[in-house]
């Protein structure tokens, strides 16, 4: 399992939104897709930042206004992206050591990066349980 592809393991598509959204139609896109996180994208559909629950929830806890605020005061920009063909035991290895729940599959298009789909812990350990 942990020589599979990025591209074997992940799922398809990615659910994104703009970096001018506001914070409540991220958190409208991740309930009705019953997601944690959202790939934050620039006009042209490239590479900006994620946004999680989390941020949703500090953003509430901050401002009472936050339903208004943009995802990109609260996104994370420093994203961190692995190449369809990377295997997932690098994934695993940055999951761990980054403390973090997911990456972003990119593919590089000049200087900018794609996003092609997200893979998340919850997907690893789908196939180690499928692995039986």
């Amino acid at each position: 399992m942990k020589n599979m592809t990025v591209l074997e393991a992940k799922r398809f598509g990615v659910t994104t939104c703009k970096a001018t959204a506001t914070l409540m139609n991220a958190a409208c896109i991740m309930q009705e897709h019953n997601i944690s996180a959202l790939v934050v994208v620039d006009p042209d559909g490239f590479l900006a930042g994620v946004i999680t629950r989390t941020d949703l929830v500090r953003a509430c806890y901050e401002r009472d206004d936050w339903q208004h605020q943009h995802v990109q005061a609260y996104m994370n920009a420093d994203v961190v992206t692995v190449r369809l063909h990377d295997r997932l035991e690098k994934v695993m290895a940055l999951l761990i050591e980054r403390h973090i729940h997911r990456v972003v599959a990119v593919e590089p298009v000049g200087d900018r990066l794609k996003p092609m789909g997200v893979l998340s812990a919850t997907d690893i350990v789908y196939h180690m349980a499928s692995c039986h």
